[in-house]
């Protein structure tokens, strides 16, 4: 299983969490050794598959298509006024990222990075009406030939850390790594009115597989 670098840290330190516990415990409770480690193993494989990196390549490379930028269930689809950047109507299509998903973020279409913003707030549960203005969150906002595409990154009650490798002016590539959100929570995608949505509430979606919407 290939792991993502920003689960290095966070690994080392339940693991040396972990190892101290286990060891106390068996120094003061050595009858319940046996169990804790047993423990101590099934947290930390949990813990260790948040971090998982599957590689994906994308099965059609074409800008017309959008692919789902994250794993996840559709939970959101509407028609919505996007307040931070366009100011206007846009389609939205949200993922909500449960604990068990792999948590990579990626492009889902090539193009150039003409917004980025980080915006820290509050941790509301995901699926919370206010979660998309008023949770930390990042914006970014992808342009290509057809229009541009808005990504927002949401921070939920569990996920406190959001990383975005996007900068203003960067010229990305469909399906490659934009980010990351340790422990789950949601991604919202604000499309153009004109865009055909090809996906269903509740619907499950994987990044770089499934296509969302085409132009």
């Amino acid at each position: 299983m290939r792991l993502h670098k920003e689960g290095i840290v966070t690994l080392v330190v339940v693991f040396l969490a972990l190892t101290l516990i286990v060891w106390i415990i068996y120094t003061f409770v050595p009858l319940l050794f046996e169990i804790s480690v047993l423990v101590a193993l099934l947290f930390y494989l949990f813990i260790l598959q948040f971090f998982r990196n599957p590689k994906r390549a994308i099965p059609q490379r074409d800008n017309s298509l959008i692919y789902a930028p994250a794993d996840g269930k559709v939970v959101v689809i509407e028609t919505t006024h996007e307040p931070e950047y366009f100011q206007e109507e846009r389609r939205q299509i949200s993922i909500f990222m449960s604990p068990l998903n792999v948590h990579v973020n990626r492009n889902p279409i090539s193009g150039t990075v003409r917004y980025s913003r980080y915006h820290p707030g509050k941790f509301l549960v995901a699926w919370h009406p206010k979660s998309s203005t008023e949770n930390e969150r990042t914006t970014v906002v992808i342009g290509a030939e057809k229009g541009d595409i808005l990504l927002r990154q949401i921070a939920g009650a569990v996920a406190r850390r959001i990383k975005n490798y996007l900068k203003e002016g960067q010229s990305v590539q469909q399906g490659a790594e934009m980010g990351f959100i340790k422990f789950g929570s949601r991604v919202d995608v604000f499309l153009p009115l004109d865009a055909e949505v090809l996906v269903q509430p509740d619907q499950v979606v994987k990044g770089n597989v499934t296509v969302i919407a085409r132009w």
